[in-house]
């Protein structure tokens, strides 16, 4: 199957960032979002960073006038039905995320593959709920999508082999490289990502160091772009806690249990740049640290 029309559901920083991909690669996008104002500021967001690519020389002008031309947005899940691909991108709550495909469903084509860019939910289990598990599969881009290369490509145990090479086609044509992971909770990056994060908040939370010598340690010991609090702000510590407690419960290991810290800070609604206070407080001309 070819793709050539794509529909995302959530308007956020991962679903805009998709929609510019998809839409600067030729392919044909719907925005959905129950937000009316999220989806006027991911259009926003999305003009914004096409312009800094045509300022850097990376895009032409006309190109990026034809990609806007190519977005359109919409506040009704059922517009999605026809497309020949549809991600979902909304918040990383499995509750979410069924209801947004149980609203789905009676509306989709038969041809439709129904995706989700979810970081550590099963896709098994969120395919059962759909009436197409051979048509459903794990699309997890990396953020900042525009930047960031990679692709998880993940089958749940009834996805044929149809539908995953037609997503191994679409990576291609992003001009992306597809990762192949199982079905097992995180997958393989934030298998491997959270727990270092997780490990970086109990090194505060216990007085190891201070959120300036954690992160500066990382980034000059480890060479580390970004230290783990500071990408950890970056992500969204929502998100962060959200895809420990999948890990702690879907793998039973102890050394996946979320940090008292992390939680307080989700509590408070610290949650990274996004709320302008995390384990940096944002609200400055610089970022200070808050512990």
């Amino acid at each position: 199957m070819e793709i050539r029309s794509v529909g995302i559901v959530g308007a956020g920083q991962m679903g805009n960032g998709i929609a510019h991909v998809f839409a600067q690669a030729g392919f044909e996008v719907l925005l959905n979002d129950v937000n009316p104002e999220m989806l006027a500021k991911a259009i926003a967001t999305i003009d914004k960073n096409m312009e800094r690519q045509v300022s850097r020389g990376k895009l032409l002008a006309e190109d990026k006038a034809a990609a806007m031309a190519r977005i359109r947005t919409t506040a009704v899940l059922a517009d999605l039905g026809p497309l020949d691909l549809v991600i979902e991108a909304a918040t990383e709550k499995e509750a979410i995320k069924n209801a947004i495909f149980d609203g789905l469903l009676p509306h989709l084509a038969p041809q439709t593959i129904l995706t989700s860019n979810t970081s550590s939910i099963s896709i098994t289990r969120l395919a059962s709920r759909t009436d197409r598990p051979e048509k459903f599969m794990g699309f997890h881009f990396m953020n900042p999508v525009p930047v960031m290369q990679l692709v998880e490509l993940i089958r749940g145990i009834a996805t044929d082999k149809a539908t995953y090479d037609t997503l191994l086609a679409v990576v291609g044509k992003l001009g992306k490289t597809a990762a192949s992971a199982e079905d097992f909770p995180a997958f393989i990056v934030n298998r491997i990502l959270m727990p270092m994060i997780n490990e970086a908040v109990y090194t505060l939370y216990e007085g190891v160091g201070s959120v300036k010598s954690i992160d500066e340690s990382l980034k000059l010991g480890a060479n580390h772009p970004m230290g783990p609090l500071e990408l950890a702000d970056f992500i969204g510590l929502d998100t962060c806690l959200a895809i420990m407690n999948v890990l702690h419960e879907g793998l039973g290991d102890t050394k996946y249990r979320p940090c008292p810290l992390l939680s307080k800070y989700v509590e408070a609604g610290w949650l990274g740049r996004k709320t302008q206070r995390g384990f940096y407080d944002y609200r400055g001309e610089v970022p200070v640290p808050t512990r």
